[in-house]
């Protein structure tokens, strides 16, 4: 649940913020174009949700080998995805909204309520795909209850701080909310690549030097049957019996990718960088 949770909560804020803007833009414009804007949103809303329903009926439908090998796959996919993401809307934030406005405005201009709608369609579908690629991957821990619960919670909460922004023109620290979710979602894509190793060593495509590192399955507290255990599972792609494959993954993504996200905050305190900007 608390990996469904933190993905709908991160993707579904910055959808709310792309709606807000867009919104924003075209308060003037009258009910006709505020209707295009939400019509755009619920054709993105409908394409994610099919695309992930239809994206796990598929792999849901596998049996044996092959649905392991699906699962490992989507699993690689949505951790090299989440990457991506991350480092490409710390990068683009700035310019997104500077984009997103001329788009609008663009559209406004033109007169076209169906260009309108498809500038909202545009922004909020991909974050509505790559919602149902994350979450279809966190559906091999959690279960489907959990999946819908965290999510349902997590876009509620996104859409409350969204709109709270939106109505009352309040700032949030959004620097600190982006470097602290990217954060989790790097320990959750950790957790993907290795989940997807242990998922094609089941299969049989990949083999074990050590198919147990450490083996801490005598606490139930610490394995997937409980919610301390799945909580773990969930943020920091924890197992209680790993491979050795499994940890080197999960460490030779973590750390390299954990430094290169942190390092513009780190050389900020580094006493070299403070004394040549002085």
């Amino acid at each position: 649940m608390v990996e469904s949770f933190l993905i709908a909560l991160r993707e579904g804020f910055e959808a709310a913020l792309i709606v807000s803007i867009v919104l924003a833009v075209v308060r003037p414009e009258g009910r006709d174009s505020r209707r295009a804007v939400w019509l755009g949103v619920a054709v993105a809303l409908v394409v994610s949700l099919f695309a992930g329903i239809g994206l796990r009926a598929w792999a849901g439908g596998l049996e044996g080998v092959a649905r392991g090998r699906a699962f490992a796959a989507i699993s690689f996919v949505a951790a090299g995805m989440l990457t991506w993401m991350i480092f490409w809307m710390r990068r683009h934030v700035r310019q997104l909204t500077t984009d997103l406005r001329a788009d609008t405005v663009a559209a406004v201009g033109t007169g076209s309520l169906l260009g309108l709608a498809a500038v909202t369609f545009t922004a909020v579908v991909r974050e509505g795909l790559e919602t149902a690629l994350f979450l279809v991957a966190a559906a091999t821990s959690a279960t489907p209850a959990a999946l819908v619960g965290g999510t349902v919670l997590g876009l509620a909460v996104a859409i409350a701080i969204a709109g709270v922004v939106h109505t009352t023109g309040r700032r949030i620290p959004m620097g600190v909310f982006f470097t602290t979710t990217g954060l989790l979602l790097i320990l959750f894509a950790a957790g993907l690549a290795a989940r997807g190793v242990q998922l094609l060593q089941a299969t049989g495509d990949l083999g074990s030097l050590d198919m147990a590192v450490y083996d801490v399955t005598q606490f139930d507290w610490l394995t997937i049957q409980t919610q301390v255990g799945r909580f773990l599972a969930g943020i920091f792609g924890w197992d209680p019996r790993p491979s050795l494959e499994q940890l080197e993954v999960y460490l030779l993504y973590l750390v390299p990718v954990g430094l290169a996200f942190l390092w513009p905050h780190l050389r900020d305190h580094l006493p070299h960088h403070r004394t040549t900007q002085v």
